[in-house]
């Protein structure tokens, strides 16, 4: 497991600061629905039409669950719950959803063992290198 990263320069024009770099982790492509199915049907007795058929069940249910308030754990993989952006009032009776709430959002919680892995830290490479 390895994760690619480039130099990117950022500037803050707002304050005036000089010229920064950071690294930023760059992805190397998507891997949809239908390719897991597979990947998991390969490493169990399922058809691959069965997992996707339960995956796709499982993001209906998500969606369900996190509107009714829960917080979804699934175990392994980690804690989904529903998040809100909103704007304050000095006055509590001003607030209301539609006025104050700005955009929703879902929270992620990694796993405690995802959370383990991350802490270890991963293999990162260089854009552009061959080496990792």
């Amino acid at each position: 497991m390895a994760i690619r990263y480039r130099i990117t320069k950022r500037s803050n024009s707002i304050q005036n600061k000089k010229e920064q770099y950071i690294m930023q982790a760059v992805t190397t492509g998507t891997v949809d629905l239908e390719t897991i199915s597979n990947v998991i049907s390969n490493e169990c007795s399922l058809h691959s039409v069965d997992v996707q058929a339960v995956l796709i069940a499982l993001g209906k249910k998500l969606d369900f669950y996190l509107q009714e308030g829960n917080i979804v754990d699934l175990g392994a993989v980690g804690k989904f719950k529903m998040g809100f952006q909103c704007t304050a009032e000095e006055d509590p009776k001003l607030l209301s959803p539609k006025r104050n709430i700005k955009k929703y959002h879902v929270n992620y919680q990694p796993s405690v063992k995802l959370k383990r892995v991350l802490k270890k830290g991963i293999t990162t490479y260089k854009e552009g290198s061959r080496s990792i």
